[in-house]
This record gives C-alpha cells, structure tokens and sequence, in this order.
C-alpha cells in the first residue's frame, strides 16, 4: 500500500465533501473504520442503492460482511442510482488516496476519465456486478454476470413454451444499466426476428414494483391483450403480478398470464414453486469472496490469473423447480 500523507485540512474538507454528497442527495455515504490504521487496506465501494432490490440487499450485505476492518480492510461505502453521482464519489474516494475502488456502475458509459484519474493515482479499479464501455487497461479485475446470457436464456425458455403468439409486457429495469441492456436485448432480438412475437409495451420501471403495478394497470384498463410478462427483476414482476390479480387476471403454470423475472429471491422462487410464477434468472450477487481474493493476490505481487470472472448463473422453470432449489439458490 502506499503511504498516505494528508494534512488536517485536507481531511476535514474531505470528510465534509462526503457529508455533503450525502445529504444532497437520495444517496447515502457510510464508513466502517474511522482511520486506515495497523496496516489495512483502504477501500471506497461504490455501489446502487441497497434498497434497489432484493438482489442488491443481498449484495451489499455480502460486501459489508467480507470489508470489515477484522478482515483487515478500511471501508468506505456509497449509493447512488445516478452515474453522475457515482462518479463524483470515485473522485472524493480518489482524492481520499483509497488503495482500490470498487465499482457497480450506475451505467455502463462515462467511465473513462475518472478511472484515467484513477490510474494516475494509483488507485486500483475492480467492477463487480455491471460492466462498463471502457478499456480494460483501466481497471484490474472485472467480477460480473453475463447479463446478455441471462437475457438469452430467458428468451430461450420462452421459446420452448409452445405459444402460437408471444405478447409480451416487456418492463425495463433502469435504461443503460449493464443489467438492462442484457435482458433487453435478448429480446428485442426475438422480437425482431419472429413474426409472432409482439411487444405489447416496453417501459422502464427502474427497478420498482409500483411502477411496474402502474404499467400493467395501464395495458389493462387499454383492453390490449398479452400473454406474457417480462419483467427485469423480481420486484417488477412482483408488481405487475399484483396489477393481474387486482383485475382477476390468472397467471402461472397453464393460466392465462406467463410470469417471468430476474433475481432469483427466495420469495420469488417460492412463487415458481407454487406455480403462481412460470420463471426466474438467476443474477449472483455474492462477489465479495472473489474481490477479497483478488485483492489479496495484488497485494502480495501476484498476478491475476484471468482478468474478468462470470458468475455461474441459471434459470429456473416453475414445472420443475424444487424446494432444495430454493433453498439453495434463494437470496
């Protein structure tokens, strides 16, 4: 690690630097350690909004509980849904002389001048979760899911169903997320190439059930006819479940309505397991191990074996999930 000289105002401002973004915001800024003492590594994690999702619940905690000063690591968190807010904090912990920089992008472009920045201080990048639209030289190591193979697969499943037409509610997780794009593209693909496939709408939801509620309810009282909801994450399926229900609209396993999501949460698993839900893609959220070691190959000299790592992912189908399934594979 390198040695860190900052005078005491130069840590006040950027202690009130952090304090302002903070409170600027719907983001949040948390540290875990007050000082980079005894040797640790010091680490600025910048990440989506926890609440975002189940998935990402999960992934914070996973972060949290792997960069922990028992561990032998500094700390230091943000949120943001924004790219732009994102890359203020990559410049505040740059600025704060971390010794790597740990990135989910909001967004896969608008990278390259804060990790260039980044470099020059010798700060090391590592993404986990979401790639970016920047080269490789940038950053060390890159811990992500294949989010176009997750769409793909998703895509192909729907394929084989047998359905004589495909009218898909398609509800769009946040636009340019890497998550997005992959999901999407998939489908608009299929869309593309088959006469029988039909996008009935296509709007973001960001994420959120409500909105995704508020689209299906939309569809609805419009009297358009689909038979399949496409939803990027397990909370907009969620949502647009609820939309179908209100309307006494049945889903599932050989009722009106396929229900398909991303995530895998234990709860929407269950949803598959009592057929209520007919799929759901699995999207890995626990990276920390991989980061940690990572981390510390660099720091003893080594090198890395392979510089981008895709996380094992699957799909689940509601006719032959299981409870050991679920068990296993829930989050």
């Amino acid at each position: 690690m390198k040695k860190k000289v900052l005078s005491v105002v130069l840590a006040s401002v950027m202690a009130l630097g952090l304090m302002a973004c903070s409170s600027s915001s719907s983001t949040e800024t948390t540290t875990q350690t007050t000082a980079s003492e005894g040797g640790l590594i010091k680490v600025g994690i910048i990440n989506n909004d926890p609440n975002e999702s189940g998935y990402r619940t999960a992934n914070d905690a996973d972060l949290k509980a792997m960069f922990t000063e028992a561990n032998g690591y500094d700390a230091s968190f943000a949120y943001s849904l924004k790219n732009d807010e994102q890359i203020q904090y990559a410049q505040t912990f740059i600025q704060d002389e971390v010794d790597y920089l740990l990135l989910s992008a909001a967004d896969t472009a608008g990278w390259d001048s804060v990790l260039q920045d980044a470099q020059a201080a010798g700060v090391k990048v590592i993404l986990f979760d979401r790639t970016i639209d920047a080269d490789a030289s940038l950053y060390e190591a890159s811990i992500v899911s294949d989010m176009a193979k997750e769409g793909q697969t998703a895509v192909d499943w729907l394929a084989g169903q047998g359905l004589e037409e495909v009218n898909v509610i398609h509800i769009q997780g946040v636009m340019g997320s890497a998550a997005q794009q992959g999901r999407s593209g998939a489908l608009d693909d299929k869309v593309a190439a088959e006469s029988s496939w039909n996008i009935v709408t296509q709007q973001t939801a960001e994420w959120n059930a409500e909105k995704a509620q508020q689209i299906v309810q939309s569809v609805i009282d419009a009297g358009t006819s689909f038979n399949v909801i496409y939803a990027e994450n397990d909370d907009m399926a969620k949502g647009a479940v609820a939309a179908l229900d209100a309307a006494g609209i049945s889903h599932g396993v050989g009722k009106d309505v396929v229900v398909m999501g991303f995530d895998c949460n234990k709860w929407a698993l269950e949803e598959l397991l009592a057929q209520n839900w007919n799929y759901d893609g699995q999207c890995n959220p626990f990276q920390a191990s991989y980061i940690d070691d990572i981390i510390k190959t660099l720091e003893s000299g080594g090198t890395l074996s392979e510089k981008t790592i895709i996380m094992d992912e699957k799909g689940f189908d509601a006719t032959t999930i299981t409870q050991e399934d679920v068990d296993t594979y829930g989050i």
